[in-house]
């Protein structure tokens, strides 16, 4: 029995994009899913999609396209960015954040944001990211990746007036615990006004980002 009911309307009334979550479903789901995007004319963002299922996707869904990086999948057209330079900049304290972060970019170029991302400016070599500030100012919303302590956000939220989302990765050693470590530092952040979203919801902090661009 077909229970899936696709909120269409969320771009309408909200400015987003429904995403379709994939790691738990089965082929078959997303499938059905993906056949009603289409019937709509509408942009499906499937993501936590492994390489093996999206082999299998793209045989009957041939226009959508596999970003492996990221593991999402996009059918339809991106909207046209209108920008000429980087609204939201998306940080990585190491290589190993790039796949949440690289969620983050697919989710904002979909909605037709601008987006640039730059890799390995941790903390643990903080001269990194004080190379870059000044170009991390330029733009209008930053999303800080970062697992380990994730003490990232916090630097910089000390460092740059503009609105920063904090967006913990699970990655690290024993006591890290999956991206906890990383939520509760952030969370419990001593610099005011910082944003965090959940462990690894890279979506969740590109959402954000548009709703904050769109106020």
């Amino acid at each position: 029995m077909d229970e899936s009911i696709i909120d269409f309307q969320r771009r309408k009334r909200l400015g987003v994009i429904e995403a379709i979550w994939g790691e738990h479903k089965s082929i078959k789901q997303i499938s059905e899913i993906l056949k009603k995007y289409q019937l709509a004319s509408e942009t499906a963002l499937v993501t936590r999609l492994t390489k093996e299922k999206a082999k299998k996707l793209l045989i009957d869904f041939p226009s959508a396209k596999f970003h492996e990086i990221s593991s999402c999948l996009t059918m339809g057209s991106f909207e046209e960015c209108i920008s000429s330079k980087e609204e939201v900049i998306i940080l990585t304290g190491g290589t190993s954040d790039l796949g949440v972060a690289s969620e983050s970019e697919i989710a904002l170029n979909l909605h037709g944001i601008k987006t640039k991302l730059l890799i390995d400016v941790g903390v643990a070599g903080i001269h990194r990211l004080l190379e870059r500030l000044e170009e991390i100012k330029s733009a209008k919303v930053v999303i800080a990746c970062a697992g380990m302590e994730g003490a990232l956000p916090t630097v910089l939220a000390g460092l740059i007036p503009q609105p920063i989302i904090g967006l913990p990765v699970s990655v690290g050693y024993g006591i890290s615990g999956g991206g906890k470590t990383a939520l509760e530092g952030m969370l419990a952040s001593c610099a005011p006004g910082l944003l965090v979203v959940n462990i690894d919801n890279g979506y969740g902090a590109a959402m954000a980002a548009l709703r904050i661009l769109a106020s």
